[in-house]
């Protein structure tokens, strides 16, 4: 492979069905009680008819789609990234991804390492004209679902400022201020033992800015 290819990504080619592909399975089973022999059984039969070589399997046991942690998970990441395999298989998209942003980013990815990606259930071969069709209308559906987001926030954010609701930290209460002021100018201790003077009613930050402030309003001595 030559350095632009690994920079920039390669292209893939279609796979023919006698190329015996280097592909990895991927499975996942949310507790250890479950068993991933459907999802075994499924993947290796379907590459069997599509002429694909199983070079390893990932499977992730007792761990929540939701959760980052999936070390197997990050073992195939690393195998793809490591251009060990050409193929990764997996049996739904649920079962791979995290989310809709998760399975866009690392579909992104394989596209960038040239390495094809199919979901047997979901009946998505990015090697296809509807696979790849569907990782466009994945990202589209990504990019609203983000904006979409963004919108219902700053509408929440205006509502509650309509009705006088104070966003963002709670205010200091003066008198706090008045005794982080009163021991910033009378005394000479750090902003840590100032905040632990006034029982950490403020954060640090806050008790670092008002004590900074009033030392430096201080009269000069003559």
């Amino acid at each position: 492979m030559s350095a632009k290819e690994y920079l920039y990504g390669r292209k893939r080619k279609p796979t023919k069905a006698s190329d015996g592909t280097l592909t990895a399975l991927y499975l996942r089973v949310s507790t250890a009680d479950q068993k991933p022999d459907l999802q075994y059984g499924g993947l290796r039969a379907y590459a069997a008819r599509a002429g694909l070589r199983v070079v390893q399997d990932y499977c992730d046991v007792g761990v929540s789609g939701r959760r980052e942690g999936r070390p197997q998970l990050n073992a195939l990441m690393t195998a793809a990234r490591n251009r060990e395999i050409d193929c990764v298989l997996v049996w739904k998209f649920d079962r791979f991804a995290r989310s809709t942003r998760h399975l866009l980013a690392a579909l992104e990815e394989f596209n960038h390492l040239g390495i094809r990606f199919v979901s047997v259930q979901d009946q998505i071969d990015t090697d296809s004209p509807m696979g790849r069709a569907m990782f466009t209308i994945i990202g589209a559906m990504a990019e609203l679902e983000s904006s979409l987001i963004s919108e219902r926030v700053t509408a929440g954010m205006r509502a509650a400022e309509t009705r006088g609701k104070h966003l963002g930290r709670p205010a200091i209460p003066k008198r706090v201020i008045g005794e982080i002021e009163a021991l910033a100018t009378s005394t000479d201790l750090s902003i840590r033992e100032i905040q632990k003077k006034i029982a950490g009613r403020a954060s640090r930050g806050i008790v670092g800015e008002i004590t900074k402030r009033a030392r430096a309003d201080q009269p000069m001595p003559l």
